[in-house]
Formats: C-alpha cells, structure tokens, sequence
C-alpha cells in the first residue's frame, strides 16, 4: 500500500459484524470468519496471517494466550514482529479451531494444505468483500479498521499514538498516521470541550 495510492476503505460496527455473521455462516466458516477477526481485531496483514502460527498464539501448556506473539517471520521482517493483545473474539474462535484440529502448524489451512499463501488470503478478502457488496474495500480494510479504532479509542485508557504505532508494526509514526482515517466530527466535538 503506497501512502500516496488509494487506500482500502474502512468498516463501520454494522459492517463488520454482517461481515462476520456472513462468514460464519458458510463453509469454512470457523475458518474464515477467524481469518476476518484476526485483521478488524487484531490488525494483521494477510501475510500475518497466512503466517501465523500455534506457537504464536498458545502459551507452553497448550491453552490460548493472553496475547499473539508475532514474530518477524510472520510478518514484514526485521522489526515486524509485535505483541498483540488477544481479543476475545479472537480467542473463541481459536478454541474451536483447536477443537477441529490438531494445534500444530500454521493456524490458518487450507482443505488440501497445512498452510495457506498470503495471495489466497487477499483473494479471500477480494471475494468476501464483492459478495457484500463492499466496494473499495481490500484485504486491507480489516487493518486500517483496526488502527483507526485504536486511534480513536487509545486516550481512553491512557495511551498514545504510540502505543498504536506498536500494534500496527509500524518503524515510522507517519505510517501509522496514513492508515488512520479522520473523523470530522470528532475534531468539531473536540473543539468544542477544549
């Protein structure tokens, strides 16, 4: 994504919970509707999740973790690696995939594979998203949803933009700053209380 392009369009609350309730409903179902949650709720790329691991989300004695360990091989290399901290809808989800298979491997597979490329996940997405009716949405709609949540919420519990930087991966604030869509609103409402 070139910050100078056009960038993916975010989700608004009632999108993505009939994205999720879509996906739910179909075949691989689990599969994909953990696929869509691992992007809207914990901000990764597609080649995060088809990287994704067991290793990165269960602690040593099996269960699922507080937090998902990222590391960089699953994602863009050297300082890419991160520590999300595990939603619980992220964490449902896995248990029940460790229900339906054995927690080894990647996380995400495919019928006739143990591992997924990241190019089936952006076709996934491209494919979910045009069933809706989502135009201009991407694999990518599902991060910048992510950061421009955490942004808008992350100075209600004390934190920064900072702290959103560290979640997304991001060397650079600038970065971030790019995947953030503004409200125009809130900047009236803010200057209202100032």
């Amino acid at each position: 994504m070139s910050g100078l392009g056009k960038q993916a369009k975010t989700l608004n609350k009632a999108q993505i919970e009939m994205i999720s309730t879509y996906l739910r409903s179909k075949r691989n179902g689990l599969r994909n509707q953990t696929i869509f949650l691992l992007s809207v709720r914990a901000g990764l790329r597609a080649k995060e999740i088809a990287g994704l691991t067991w290793e990165m989300v269960l602690t040593p004695s099996g269960e699922i973790s507080e937090c998902i360990h990222l590391t960089n091989s699953a994602s863009k290399g050297k300082s890419g690696g991160r520590i999300i901290p595990m939603h619980n809808a992220i964490r449902s989800n896995l248990e029940a995939l460790i229900d339906q298979l054995a927690p080894e491997g990647a996380v995400i597979k495919s019928e006739r594979s143990n591992s997924v490329a990241p190019q089936m996940i952006v076709n996934l997405f491209r494919g979910w998203y045009s069933a809706l009716g989502l135009a201009g949405c991407s694999s990518h709609s599902g991060r910048r949803t992510f950061l421009t949540m955490a942004a808008q919420k992350i100075s209600l519990v004390g934190g920064s933009l900072r702290d959103v930087q560290s979640l997304a991966g991001h060397k650079s604030l600038q970065t971030t700053e790019r995947y953030i869509e503004k409200n125009t609103s809130a900047q009236e409402a803010v200057i209202k209380v100032l």
